[in-house]
């Protein structure tokens, strides 16, 4: 038999050779997975502190684990902790550490427990906390649209389909659309965290444990609803992973269609925003230019988040019950799609109370797509003429003004009645573009009373989110 000792003593006693230098170094985990380390030491802690209420661990035993554990934890933070690829991953490497600070106590610490279960409970902690973040950028990010929505109310713009000019808009409406899809992504992560908030601990490898653990106790102390209740899905499920990179995907498309709006109104053939120059960067050889990086970046990285999304479903399509190695390639994808969601949405949360609106070219803008098109028809429907004999004269009308290079509300009473007799004089009124979004005046239409309603209820709505935060307080 070989003499080699094992590279990681913690599982080496039934190898007799040591691990190949770069196995150690392609099955290691530490270099990334070491920042889930304040949820690894608060998890221990909830489990020394489980151990000692069934009478595994003693008083003195949990006392020296928890103090231990604790200094460890302040000298990661202080970046006094010498992290060993050799031990694998966060885990070992704290484990380790304990061990050699406390001696035999810190060996029982794993006692009725694996690190199939631990790192179940420290990702499931770790994320819990990243999508408490993200909640509050996804609520600050919806604060700035309201308030600018609000002074925008009234700011008329051209609503687009097809990016053709459609019908008059108000700048104030478009950007509450920007907040209903917000307000869904932050409805989605409510769900995603109430499904993960369950405790994997005690689930141990596979099977459980033999030991008399109470797994309602250390769910408690970890802030868990409860323990999860089969102990082979609890080790082997990343249901949650792959919700959250869904969610995220979602929400990182909204943020992508928002930044393709900006880059297009920031543009010299739009002029409907200017960015503030903080968010944009320049040209190293045209002078001229003021590039919107920040909502093009934001456009680009979505795909990176949804490119996470898709890896995840790959990872686990193949695995058979329980734990498998290749979950340890889920952190990376993870971790990057948390940060990459609330960078995002930070500088978004930033950039849009900025805003620099340019009501002339917005109006301008309206002005020359025929946008009161439908108004004309809509007049001619409530004077009797079947809506697609309305829609034909209508479309003649506009083809008139299209030839003669003018707008609807351009054209003489005369000119208008060639096209339908019943026309009157009151038409006018509903050619202009005050007149056609004020008309859109029922819940969730563009006329300005409906804005500002819309504002008040998102400010409703945001105040009570923040209710139960203040009262956590």
């Amino acid at each position: 038999m070989s003499q080699d000792k094992p590279v990681n003593q913690a599982w080496g006693g039934r190898f007799g050779e040591a691990t190949d230098a770069f196995v150690a170094r392609f099955t290691a985990s530490v270099r990334f997975d070491q920042r889930l380390y304040r949820h690894d030491i608060a998890g221990s802690i909830a489990h020394a502190e489980m151990l000692t209420r069934v009478g595994v661990l003693t008083q003195a035993e949990r006392d020296a684990i928890v103090a231990g554990l604790t200094a460890i934890a302040a000298q990661i933070a202080d970046g006094r902790f010498t992290w060993s690829e050799a031990l694998e991953d966060v885990h070992m490497n704290i484990e380790s550490a304990l061990t050699a600070a406390i001696g035999t106590a810190g060996k029982k610490l794993h006692t009725g427990r694996s690190r199939n279960d631990q790192v179940a409970t420290d990702i499931r902690l770790w994320l819990r906390d990243e999508i408490d973040a993200i909640l509050a950028e996804i609520t600050r990010l919806q604060q700035a649209l309201v308030e600018v929505a609000e002074r925008e109310a009234d700011t008329i713009m051209p609503g687009f389909t097809h990016l053709q000019t459609a019908q008059p808009v108000t700048f104030g409406h478009h950007l509450m659309a920007w907040y209903e899809m917000l307000g869904r992504d932050h409805s989605r992560l409510i769900d995603c965290r109430k499904r993960l908030n369950r405790s994997p601990l005690g689930a141990a490898a596979l099977a459980g444990t033999s030991y008399p653990i109470d797994r309602h106790h250390s769910a408690a102390l970890l802030g868990f609803d409860g323990p999860t209740a089969n102990s082979m899905d609890s080790v082997s499920d990343r249901d949650f992973a792959i919700e959250f990179c869904a969610a995220a995907s979602l929400l990182m498309t909204h943020l992508s269609r928002a930044s393709e709006e900006l880059i297009l109104w920031a543009s010299a053939q739009f002029r409907f925003v200017d960015l503030p120059d903080r968010f944009c960067t320049g040209s190293s050889i045209m002078p001229q230019k003021k590039n919107p990086d920040v909502p093009e970046l934001v456009r680009g990285k979505t795909g990176r988040v949804t490119g996470h999304l898709v890896a995840l479903l790959t990872l686990m399509k193949g695995q058979p019950l329980a734990y498998n190695k290749d979950n340890q390639e889920d952190k990376e994808p993870l971790f990057d799609t948390a940060d990459t969601l609330r960078d995002c949405l930070r500088a978004f949360a930033d950039m849009v109370p900025a805003l620099q609106v340019n009501r002339t070219a917005m109006r301008a803008a309206a002005r020359a797509g025929y946008a009161t098109a439908t108004d004309l028809a809509d007049y001619l429907v409530r004077r009797g003429l079947p809506f697609r004999d309305a829609h034909e004269a209508v479309g003649k009308a506009v083809a008139h003004g299209i030839a003669s290079g003018r707008d609807l509300a351009e054209l003489s009473l005369d000119e208008l009645r060639v096209f339908a007799p019943t026309i009157a004089s009151d038409v006018f009124a509903v050619l202009t573009l005050e007149g056609s979004v004020a008309a859109r005046d029922h819940i969730g239409g563009t006329a300005p009373t409906q804005v500002r309603a819309a504002v008040a209820q998102a400010r409703d709505g945001l105040a009570r989110r923040a209710a139960p935060l203040q009262a956590q307080s």
